[in-house]
């Protein structure tokens, strides 16, 4: 039974958590305006297509697939009525810079038998590893998967989670990778898991070894056509649920009276009256929305930005992998240049993501999709101009052909490129910090901006920036617990 008729709820942002969020909203019978910035709904989780070629421009990979089963299951859908899963194995093709190279894939012979021959002394490590991001996992499902910092009931008690009886739980991730392998490889592979949530290994908290574990035990997966298709789907679902969608649409202002939100002021002037508002923005731009302090998140508390260039080319190339990772000589090195002097490494890690081997409804034919990325500093320093960008392909073509990439160039139909500085723009992220803060330290890892605003009645937030983090399961977690709050504190 619908019994909140008389409540409006006003999202800002029609990114992945709020769309989410306005269709279980709507579902339990409350009045739902979405305001989007761009020309169309997903936020970061986007696409881009030119001459037949399809990209996403966000995710390249989603894992636990139930998280996302089971919210369509509870929006009152089936996720297999809209979307086609692809299980991704391997799940990458790893290339260093001395020449070794192998797929990792989340079948356990396999893993086993890729760590018999890199260094056979690490099978236990990889075991206790495993063993160590389950429990993690376990723990996390029952306590920040479901519930708000701010809100864990009472017989849950967080002071013991300072305190885990697990050896290495709460060290530094880096050096627990480097207690359980002695490979260098198995040590670089593993370290790359923090900037999934755009960190550094070397600064973030063990804990964060659930994000490995998560996605060997429970695969990365794919949906057919792009993973867009997941915001095509959600938006369908809030437009059959009577949620009003606005496009190209700019909030300038959250209205409040004496700490209670009263709706938003928007670019034209026009005033959207709501008893409820949602940040499904950048959580650390809601300040200039409130009108109050201006100043943006501090460089040192940004996670990463990257660069992307999209190539379409016109060569079908069998031999390149789904997901590939091409090592930086020292991984080390490069978090040091983008975490300390804030610089595009000299030689970065370079990521490139062919989702035309799997699919072959995105390439019009013959060709191939060349997603190629690298991690940068969410610096606002950098203004990523002509000349800037073309040394950062230089950068990333070098390391491409140390790696012995297959050569494309003479290939290239097209290449479009999105800097730090458009995401910027076109997202509102402070340097285009892809996750806001980064997880580095205990504070930042757990204690992200929470679902319900702790100063202003009404005010809540949903998304990657805000708890219980990055990566889109996350991201749909982020909805499910925000709407159980708004549900709990805005019952009439």
């Amino acid at each position: 039974m619908n019994t909140q008729k008389n409540k409006s709820v006003a999202i800002i942002g029609g990114g992945l958590g709020g769309l989410a969020l306005a269709v279980r909203l709507a579902k339990k019978g409350y009045a739902v305006t979405l305001c989007e910035k761009n020309d169309r709904p997903g936020g970061k989780m986007n696409y881009f297509e030119k001459n037949g070629f399809r990209f996403d421009t966000g995710p390249s990979l989603v894992t636990l697939l139930d998280v996302f089963r089971e919210t369509f299951s509870e929006l009152g859908s089936s996720l297999e009525d809209h979307i086609k899963p692809t299980r991704i194995d391997p799940l990458a093709h790893y290339v260093y810079a001395d020449g070794t190279e192998f797929d990792y894939t989340s079948d356990l012979p396999k893993t086993i038998s890729l760590i018999e021959r890199l260094e056979p002394k690490d099978v236990e490590g990889f075991f206790k590893f495993m063993r160590l991001g389950a429990k993690l996992y376990n723990l996390s499902r029952s306590t920040f998967f479901v519930h708000s910092p701010y809100e864990f009931p009472p017989e849950i008690d967080i002071g013991v989670l300072k305190h885990f009886p697990i050896r290495y739980g709460w060290g530094n991730y880096a050096k627990t990778v480097e207690a359980h392998f002695r490979s260098p490889h198995l040590q670089q592979l593993y370290n790359r898991y923090p900037t999934y949530v755009g960190s550094s290994p070397y600064l973030t908290p063990a804990t964060l070894i659930v994000i490995p574990f998560i996605e060997f035990a429970y695969g990365g997966w794919y949906f057919k056509g792009g993973l867009y298709t997941l915001i095509k789907a959600l938006t369908q679902l809030a437009e059959q649920n009577g949620v009003t969608i606005l496009t190209n649409t700019t909030v300038k202002e959250i209205l409040h009276t004496n700490k209670k939100v009263r709706g938003l002021k928007l670019n034209d002037g026009t005033i959207i009256t709501s008893n409820i508002v949602v940040m499904n923005g950048d959580a650390e731009c809601i300040n200039y929305l409130l009108r109050e302090n201006t100043s943006s998140l501090d460089i040192k508390e940004r996670s990463l930005s990257g660069i992307v260039f999209l190539v379409g080319i016109s060569k079908t190339m069998p031999q390149l992998h789904h997901h590939s990772i091409y090592f930086s000589d020292s991984y080390e090195h490069e978090f040091e240049q983008l975490f300390k002097s804030f610089q595009f490494p000299d030689d970065p890690t370079v990521y490139v993501n062919v989702a035309s081997r799997t699919d072959r409804s995105i390439v019009p034919n013959e060709g191939e999709t060349l997603y190629i990325m690298a991690n940068a500093p969410a610096s606002d320093s950098i203004e990523w101009n002509a000349e800037q960008t073309e040394r950062a392909w230089q950068a990333i073509l070098r390391r491409l052909r140390r790696s012995n990439f297959p050569e494309f160039e003479p290939f290239i139909l097209f290449r479009e490129v999105f800097t730090p500085v458009d995401m910027k723009e076109k997202y509102l992220m402070p340097g285009g910090a892809i996750y806001g803060r980064n997880s580095h330290g205990w504070k930042n890892t757990f204690l992200r901006p929470p679902n319900k605003d702790l100063r202003y009645k009404g005010l809540y937030y949903v998304g990657g920036s805000s708890h219980p983090g990055g990566g889109t399961p996350m991201v749909l977690l982020s909805a499910k617990i925000t709407s159980r709050l708004i549900e709990k504190y805005e019952t009439s």
